[in-house]
């Protein structure tokens, strides 16, 4: 069976501040870093033929300390802003609590954990999809197709995206779905190029 590893990148230091990060380039918090060397010692019985990330440096640092642990820092590496975090608008920088009480716990978590509700000027779930899915077909997946063995290291959203086409999430369920930071996420995909397991590492 072809493996494919996800990973969210570790903790970053607006996730500790609670503040809304989207797409601002914020670095990994110290328990972020420590997460990422964590990652890269669970990994280390893999073996990558190639990695993708997204643009933004708290992805790219989970990486770069993933394959330092394993070994493996010379594969090729690529990035895309096609597996960027959902783009949150007017909401980047917010601390998630004081934007709660200026709008109301309601609307926050509507922007929030809706499928297809866009925060002010931002993305929406269904937005971020819009733009993982396509990137997952045309570049990730043939790859998958051809037993390539991947890592992706990306964020919470574009990561429920992913997983949601995968599990073959409804729009319901994928409200509920939360990826955790530092943890890796296998997937097993069976000689039809289907997915047949997933396991949290």
């Amino acid at each position: 069976m072809t493996k494919l590893m996800l990973l969210r990148h570790g903790e970053s230091q607006w996730n500790l501040e609670n503040r809304f990060t989207g797409w601002v380039d914020v670095p990994l918090s110290q328990k972020g870093v420590d997460e990422a060397k964590a990652a890269g010692e669970k990994l280390k019985g893999y073996t990558f033929d190639r990695a993708f990330t997204s643009v933004l440096k708290r992805a790219i640092d989970t990486l770069t300390i993933v394959l330092e642990a394993t070994g493996q820092s010379g594969i090729p590496i690529v990035q895309d802003q096609a597996l960027n975090e959902r783009h949150y608008g007017d909401l980047q920088g917010l601390n998630k609590a004081e934007t709660a009480q200026k709008y109301g716990d309601a609307q926050v978590k509507l922007w929030r954990r809706s499928f297809d509700v866009q925060p002010p000027n931002g993305e929406s779930l269904k937005d971020t999809l819009a733009r993982v899915l396509p990137y997952w077909e045309k570049v990730i997946y043939p790859r998958v197709v051809a037993g390539d063995r991947l890592i992706i290291v990306a964020h919470g959203n574009s990561l429920r995206s992913l997983v949601m086409h995968l599990d073959n999430l409804s729009r319901e369920a994928v409200l509920e779905l939360n990826i955790p930071t530092g943890v890796p996420l296998l997937y097993e995909f069976d000689e039809t190029g289907k997915p047949a397991s997933h396991t949290y590492l």
